[in-house]
């Protein structure tokens, strides 16, 4: 593994934007960015080592070493990149996705890291810093699983994603390429999270998913993901039906029973509402005066936010 032109002295900021995925009927392929943004700044140093420092979201529950999942994908990149990491580097992260609640902050970390290895490594070679949003697309949905949080994270608004087919199953492939559509969200939608103080990790949600899912619901399934994309990019009035789901929210009632009771509550209020990710969070698809009614509906102690979509990923910023 050859030596990377480090100096010290060399250093990058990126900012990477939350995203809620799914949206009902688009499970693990269907992502929107909101404008809530983490932004980490990586610093060469001749101290040897990795000191990481943070502030925000998760301060107090994030390892603070070479575990912490930036730094984590930042050495995973330089290694596909077959280049040897720095010495000595100095990780400082300012975090406003909020942790375990179903707004990607685990892929917002991924693609922080690798965006962040990929630029120090172009200012390394060339002098200049840049972000390749491929590389970035394609490694943050391998080490995330699925690409519909990370794809969100690198392109902005909305995304449609999915990992390439493989013509030899037992062919390997170092890095398998994840297709993304980038989609601009109708002017009229106003995408509202309400956040619960409660968490619940991706992992949990997930491990209570069923094997197999009936042929009747995987087609209902797969004709509501056409009509989300066209109510979310064309005609917002579809969005209530658009946001229908047949694979993953009922067999995780259990798991976030009073977010399921807001969501069902905004739906049969007329309002396009899901559960954000893997939860407990819960979006809702607001159109013109929805979204003060949505609002109101907020259950006590629950924080709602206003975000707006991100309409750019990831960027460099000075």
């Amino acid at each position: 593994m050859p030596d990377a032109p480090w100096r010290v002295g060399q250093q990058v900021c990126v900012e990477v934007p939350a995203s809620s995925a799914n949206l009902g009927p688009g499970f693990d392929s269907v992502g929107i960015a909101l404008d809530i943004r983490d932004r980490c700044t990586v610093t060469i140093t001749d101290a040897p080592g990795v000191e990481v420092v943070v502030a925000g979201e998760g301060a107090d529950g994030v390892p603070l070493d070479e575990s912490h999942l930036v730094v984590r994908s930042m050495l995973r990149a330089w290694d596909l990149l077959d280049v040897a990491p720095p010495v000595g580097m100095r990780v400082e992260c300012r975090n406003a996705v909020p942790h375990g609640r179903g707004l990607g902050s685990s892929a917002t970390a991924i693609v922080t890291g690798i965006g962040a290895a990929n630029a120090l490594w172009r200012l390394a070679i060339s002098g200049s810093a840049d972000i390749e949003p491929h590389f970035v697309n394609d490694l943050a949905a391998q080490l995330e699983g699925h690409p519909d949080n990370s794809s969100a994270s690198v392109w902005g608004g909305a995304t449609l994603s999915w990992l390439d087919d493989r013509s030899d199953p037992n062919e390997e492939v170092s890095l398998p390429h994840t297709t993304t559509l980038a989609l601009s969200p109708h002017p009229d939608i106003r995408p509202l999270v309400f956040l619960p103080q409660v968490q619940l990790s991706t992992a949990t949600a997930r491990s209570v998913l069923p094997a197999y899912v009936r042929l009747g619901d995987a087609a209902a399934n797969s004709a509501r993901v056409g009509v989300l994309v066209h109510a979310l990019t064309r005609d917002p009035s579809y969005l209530r039906a658009g946001t229908r789901d047949y694979l993953h929210q009922e067999p995780r009632r259990p798991s976030y029973a009073a977010s399921m009771a807001l969501v069902d509550a905004l739906r049969g209020a007329g309002i396009a509402a899901t559960i954000s990710g893997a939860g407990p969070s819960v979006l809702a698809l607001a159109v013109g005066e929805q979204g003060e009614r949505a609002a109101a509906d907020a259950p006590a102690g629950w924080q709602v936010l206003d975000p707006g979509f991100a309409q750019t990923g990831i960027r460099l910023v000075d």
